[in-house]
């Protein structure tokens, strides 16, 4: 597929904006991060279904559902419950976890080739069964969602400048140095115990 001719618009800009104060507040580990996700989300899911992302579109659906989450889950010791902090998972947990990523996208690329128009079916998949673990991972505040971030993001900003949305490519090549600088404060607060807000 080539790119198409669309161009940046003011949607675009604003979708970028908040996603990029999204990342910025995670990296801080402030609950407000999630408002910003919430409100990307809902201009990313016209932005890519107007680009042939069509499993992206949907994932913007379910970042909207789990910013509800993440915001639910960061508050602090609500209801009488520890206030949530950051965690690691095993190493060996993350092999059966990938490889179902990896199911799950060969499954819906090849449903998405065949009956649909979709642009890059199987890279799409990919990137939105990943993005749906690496979001639940943030949400429960796991450090590794870092690692699985940064390989989504990188693949992705291939996918958006082949759909000509140049900006959110852009975005997603910032996105990869601002991952470096959440592991490094997330595990910072790991080591310490820490939690910020």
């Amino acid at each position: 597929m080539v790119a198409t001719t669309r161009g940046v618009t003011g949607l675009e800009w604003l979708a970028v904006a908040l996603a990029l104060a999204y990342l910025i507040l995670a990296i801080r580990l402030s609950r407000w991060c999630w408002v910003c996700a919430f409100a990307s989300a809902g201009l990313y899911t016209v932005l890519m279904y107007d680009a042939a992302l069509y499993m992206e579109s949907a994932l913007q659906l379910f970042y909207m559902a789990l910013a509800v989450y993440g915001w639910v889950e960061w508050r602090s010791g609500a209801a009488g419950r520890p206030q949530l902090t950051v965690t690691a998972w095993p190493p060996a947990f993350h092999l059966p976890v990938c490889a179902v990523i990896a199911l799950l996208a060969i499954a819906s690329g090849g449903l998405l080739q065949r009956f649909t128009a979709a642009a890059f079916p199987y890279a799409d998949s990919l990137t939105t069964w990943g993005a749906m673990v690496a979001t639940w991972m943030t949400a429960r505040k796991v450090l590794q969602s870092w690692h699985y971030w940064f390989c989504i993001d990188a693949l992705s900003v291939f996918l958006y400048w082949q759909r000509d949305l140049l900006l959110t490519a852009a975005l997603f090549g910032i996105y990869l140095l601002l991952i470096l600088l959440g592991y490094r404060a997330w595990r910072a607060t790991l080591d310490r115990g820490l939690q910020w807000q």
